[in-house]
C-alpha cells in the first residue's frame, strides 16, 4: 500500500497541509497513521474518504445507501 506525507496530500487537494493538521485535530478528514511525529496517509484511506465527499448539489456528499 502507498504512503502519502501531509504535504503530498496537501498538493493533491491543492489545499493547505495546515488545514489538514485541524482537521486531524478536528478528527475530520481521512484516517490518517502516526508514527512518533510523522504523519502518513494510506492511498486505499484517501480514496474512501473521496468517494464518501461525492456531491451532487451544494447540501452535501451523497448519503451511501444512495450511491
Amino acid at each position: 500500500m502507498s504512503k502519502m506525507t501531509q504535504e503530498q496530500l496537501a498538493a493533491r487537494w491543492q489545499i493547505s497541509p495546515r488545514t489538514l493538521e485541524q482537521w486531524r485535530w478536528l478528527g475530520k478528514g481521512p484516517r490518517f497513521l502516526k508514527i512518533g511525529a510523522r504523519v502518513l496517509y494510506d492511498e486505499a484511506e484517501i480514496e474512501t474518504f473521496e468517494a464518501g465527499q461525492v456531491c451532487r448539489n451544494t447540501s452535501g456528499p451523497i448519503p451511501k445507501e444512495r450511491l
